[in-house]
């Protein structure tokens, strides 16, 4: 069926303000078609197998009566409250358990039919029995007033939750601040702690850098000392005096050499052929007259030769150690 043909047919079922749908085995509410209607302020859906109500009926805010009675609606769309003109709504023998909280928002709602639903008790008790009109105009009014407490309940629950809410973003913005203040904080530390840091390692650098001038400082001190020392020492040894030898020892070589160059002008005069010789006739007088002498100082000549063999043997001795 088309578009057309259901604007034919929907015009077909309105007489006046009324439209009258019923009993036309309809599953689900031609919104659109009625939308195009806005003076058709009552319609008539009973007897049908309308199973829910499309969010877009809540925009058909021109109904002031609506009958949905005999058929099979589990629930009504959250934002029934829109229709804020409807005074008329008859829900009889459908399948309704509860009402949404925007129920409480048709303020212009006079007359409510709710029996035959299985309605939850608190509703159930709001809604009466609904056997005639004062009832079903009582039922309007109570389920309302049922409706507007629920509201409240939602309302508070709401504001509390929002509160919650409020409360856990300004503790989670609190705790936010304060992680950051610590992360600052930490960030400041580790700064502090590294620039610390930096400044022990260039201190030991610089003490490092102060103790090697000082050891190098040292060993050309000690250099410089040692080669200082070395140097007086050579000075030393080579300005040192050679050791003088002793004056006796000098005498007594002067003395034997004397000797015997005496002996041996003696020896040659005495025992060769050069004994007739006038230079040697003197020198056998002389040494004629020392053996008479000596034979007759022949003690005094023996403690002398004692005493010249101990000093030769002292000369010898000492020249010995000198040369080693």
């Amino acid at each position: 069926m088309s578009k057309n043909s259901k604007v034919l047919n929907l015009k077909d079922k309105i007489s006046g303000n009324e439209v009258d749908l019923s009993l036309c085995n309809l599953t689900e509410v031609p919104v659109r078609e009625l939308a195009l209607f806005t003076k058709a302020t009552v319609v008539d859906l009973s007897c049908n197998n309308i199973t829910s109500l499309p969010p877009e009926f809540c925009n058909l805010t021109h109904l002031v009566k609506v009958d949905l009675s005999k058929n099979q609606l589990t629930c009504l769309p959250e934002d029934v409250g829109n229709l804020v003109n409807l005074q008329h709504l008859d829900l009889y023998n459908n399948k309704l358990t509860v009402l949404p909280v925007s129920f409480s928002q048709l303020r212009s709602l006079k007359w409510l039919d709710l029996k035959d639903n299985p309605l939850e008790a608190g509703l159930a008790k709001a809604a009466g029995d609904c056997l005639d009109e004062k009832q079903c105009k009582q039922c309007a009014s109570k389920v309302l007033e049922h409706m507007n407490g629920l509201q409240d309940e939602v309302d508070r629950a709401r504001e509390k939750r929002l509160l919650r809410e409020k409360e856990l973003e300004r503790k989670r913005e609190v705790k936010q601040r304060e992680r950051e203040a610590r992360d600052k904080e930490a960030r400041k530390q580790e700064k502090a702690e590294e620039k610390e840091k930096r400044r022990r390692e260039y201190n030991a650098q610089m003490a490092a850098l102060a103790a090697r001038e000082q050891q190098k400082k040292k060993s050309e001190e000690k250099k410089k000392k040692n080669g200082q020392a070395a140097a007086d020492k050579k000075a030393v040894v080579e300005l040192a005096p050679k050791p003088r030898r002793s004056l006796i020892g000098l005498m007594f070589k002067l003395l034997l050499l004397l000797l015997l160059g005496l002996a041996g002008v003696a020896a040659t005069c005495r025992l060769t052929d050069l004994q007739k010789e006038t230079a040697c006739v003197p020198v056998n007088i002389f040494v004629d007259d020392s053996l008479s002498w000596a034979k007759e100082q022949e003690g005094v000549v023996r403690q002398l030769v004692q005493n010249l063999s101990s000093a030769a043997k002292e000369f010898l001795e000492s020249t010995q150690t000198s040369k080693n």
